[in-house]
């Protein structure tokens, strides 16, 4: 049944005849003009798109986010066994007599592959011992322009001055010719 009923075209309010549809809601008999339900269901649409929207970029600002706080924390918060290994490679690097067998530069690795990542994981262990004192063990190899090699390395965190202090750094030498250099040597009182 057409009725007449206003609306809002372009700004001017105009009066229209249209189908209507009939409900009743808890008893209250309401007749909403067909356009007027057309109208809002594309707003319904508009809102639930809108919303969709909203989700896809507020969980592509999540997985951003979560990806920029890991960068952030491993540039700025490095783990202790990248800590442990960057001393114990550069002790080494420094020490004479690991130059003299296998050359200069020195360069430092996690495992013998040619798999990027695997060598850049150091392989490690990290434990408390039964004072209280945290202990790091580290395993990477080095190789020089003249010959490669192994080293082991502990270190614990000193409960007094909070730095670490080696348990002992061992450099194995491979090639060119076998050897094992003792570098760092330290038992705590």
């Amino acid at each position: 049944v057409p009725i007449p009923f206003r609306g809002l075209a372009n700004g001017v309010i105009t009066n229209y005849r249209s189908c209507s549809q009939a409900f009743e809601i808890n008893g209250v008999k309401i007749t909403i003009p067909a356009h007027a339900r057309s109208l809002a269901s594309r707003a319904s649409d508009s809102v639930q798109q809108s919303s969709s929207q909203l989700m896809r970029k507020g969980s592509g600002l999540g997985i951003a986010a979560a990806a920029g706080y890991a960068v952030f924390k491993e540039l700025i918060f490095q783990p202790k066994e990248y800590k442990i290994f960057g001393k114990a490679l550069d002790r080494v690097q420094n020490d004479s007599q690991v130059r003299v067998r296998i050359g200069s530069p020195i360069t430092g690795y996690g495992q013998e592959t040619r798999n990027r990542a695997a060598c850049q994981r150091i392989p490690n262990r990290t434990w408390t011992d039964e004072d209280g004192s945290e202990h790091v063990q580290v395993n990477f190899y080095i190789r020089g322009p003249h010959g490669a090699g192994k080293v082991s390395a502990e270190m614990v965190k000193d409960k007094v001055d909070k730095k670490w202090k080696y348990i002992y750094l061992i450099v194995e030498i491979r090639s060119p010719s076998p050897a094992q250099l003792l570098l760092e040597s330290y038992v705590p009182a």
